[in-house]
């Protein structure tokens, strides 16, 4: 059974913060909370993760993984944003966002998108998150925790350690509800934006 760690919505304890991101640099799988739905998180360059999440979600090489970043500027060590995308990214931030843009150098090639060389990047606007990236110190390579066959985000700490047994090392529990709508994705791979999924964001911004 994954462990449970309790961290509060609004004041994340430190000490539990800690035993989560130990648990990431340990080469752990976690399943955490954002601002929609679960997320499966793990270090960048952690290839047995990032195998063991693409087994759990079913995922092929055409599936754009995610960089969870801390702020603005983290963000743009990862991915290439010129000025007229810029704006319409930064107005967006913090919030149910995935922006899908050119990688730098600095992302591990297994996570990059096959023929676009391109990767997912978001700022949730969650409290826990911010105080996981702060500990960790570098973004949290993750996906939204959605189970094949299924187009919701799972939202329960219960569920998803009974669903999951065996197959991650720890759930976070915030003891409140979680948006079960996965983020709304905008694509601007190819200098433009385009609305690719409209989840929890609201696409009109980016239409």
């Amino acid at each position: 059974m994954a462990r449970f760690i309790d961290i509060h919505p609004e004041n994340p304890q430190q000490r539990a913060v800690d035993q989560a991101t130990a648990i990431l640099q340990d080469g752990g799988l976690i399943a955490y909370p954002t601002d929609s739905g679960y997320a499966l998180g793990a270090q960048i360059g952690n290839k047995d993760a990032l195998d063991r999440i693409k087994a759990i979600r079913a995922l092929d090489d055409k599936h754009h993984f995610t960089l969870v970043c801390k702020d603005f500027s983290q963000m743009g060590q990862f991915v290439q944003v010129d000025n007229s995308i810029f704006r319409a990214v930064k107005n967006a931030t913090p919030g149910p966002y995935t922006f899908i843009l050119p990688a730098t150098r600095e992302v591990p090639r297994r996570l990059l998108h096959d023929k676009k060389k391109t990767v997912g990047v978001r700022i949730p606007e969650s409290k826990i998150v911010s105080a996981l990236l702060a500990s960790l110190g570098e973004p949290i390579l993750s996906t939204t925790l959605i189970l094949p066959g299924q187009t919701d985000a799972m939202t329960a700490a219960w569920e998803i350690a009974e669903e999951l047994d065996g197959q991650i090392d720890a759930v976070i529990e915030s003891g409140v509800d979680v948006i079960p709508e996965p983020t709304t994705v905008i694509d601007f791979s190819d200098g433009s934006a385009k609305v690719v999924r409209v989840g929890a964001g609201d696409p009109t911004p980016f239409e």
